[in-house]
């Protein structure tokens, strides 16, 4: 009886015409992590990649600069609140997180394509679908970690806005409340804006164009709207510009701020929105960031193939 052969030593078949070689690869014996693990290091890549880090200084430069920009208007306030000894911030909270709309735009917009448009571009999503993550998983942790370093980049400033009230000794329990309610607002402008911006430059494998079309559509919609508001007041139809404000994603966080949060909407004229108004803004907001969510697990069911 023929002995096998050895590692490295060809084996050949019956017919006598090909040659099998043994290499020596061996079966991976260490511990398997499962898809909980395989989540978790897309999401912490992703996250990390949104600020450029494990990647060169040319990839951190866009998002440390917008970072100081963003927070830079809240140091300013901060001092100037010391200084004079006032009892009350300049810009309140929310109010802040919304006025820094078009810096924050440029940040979504240049992150939403680096976080998926390159996998589509260089075709390596089959790769993450291979085992053991699913596609849900993949779009769970792209959008987690997008709304994260959203959420890092808008609540920062809002963080400086608070210690600078403390220190100003402006009332703890008075800016605690309204420091809360800053959070909450970033937190909706995170998932809402995170889920926009992946439906987009999910869209197409090309940077530019995701940058492009996510600008866009966060601009666009905002300043038609504001234009329709400042119609309908000039027109004496100030009941309006409520409804109109549910006509683009930054004035419906405005509304949403106005009515539940404590803060003055950014609307013609500063107008309280009505119980009604403020429901059907709480309501387009949650079917956006779900529909988002359902329209990339869409996208994600032929990207693989």
């Amino acid at each position: 009886m023929a002995s096998e052969p050895s590692v490295g030593e060809p084996a050949r078949t019956r017919g006598g015409d090909g040659v099998i070689h043994d290499i020596g690869y061996r079966h991976y014996d260490g511990p398997r992590l499962g898809r909980g693990y395989a989540r978790l290091s897309l999401f912490t890549q992703s996250l990390r990649g949104a600020y450029g880090l494990g990647r060169s200084a040319k990839s951190k430069a866009l998002p440390m600069v917008l970072f100081v920009v963003v927070c830079m208007p809240a140091a300013i306030v901060v001092a100037v609140a010391v200084a004079t000894g006032g009892d009350e911030l300049a810009v309140g909270y929310s109010e802040y997180t919304l006025q820094l709309q078009p810096v924050t735009g440029i940040f979504i917009a240049a992150m939403a394509p680096q976080a998926v448009s390159l996998d589509l571009r260089f075709k390596t999503v089959p790769l993450y679908f291979s085992r053991p993550i699913e596609r849900q998983d993949y779009v769970l942790a792209k959008y987690a970690a997008l709304a994260a370093a959203i959420f890092v980049f808008t609540a920062a400033p809002v963080l400086v806005l608070y210690v600078g009230a403390l220190l100003g000794e402006l009332g703890f329990a008075d800016q605690t409340g309204k420091f809360a309610g800053g959070l909450v607002l970033c937190a909706l402008f995170s998932l809402l804006h995170a889920g926009i911006g992946l439906t987009i430059a999910a869209v197409t494998p090309r940077r530019g164009f995701g940058v492009a079309a996510i600008i866009a559509v966060l601009t666009v919609p905002y300043f038609l709207v504001s234009a329709l508001q400042e119609i309908a007041v000039e027109q004496e139809q100030r009941g309006l510009t409520g409804w109109i404000g549910l006509g683009s994603p930054g004035s419906l966080l405005d509304g949403i701020q106005g009515a539940y949060l404590g803060g003055i909407t950014l609307f013609p004229g500063g107008r309280e929105l009505a119980g009604v108004e403020g429901l059907a803004y709480l309501l387009c907001i949650v079917a956006l960031i779900g529909g988002t969510y359902l329209l990339l697990l869409r996208r994600y069911r032929k990207a693989g193939l």
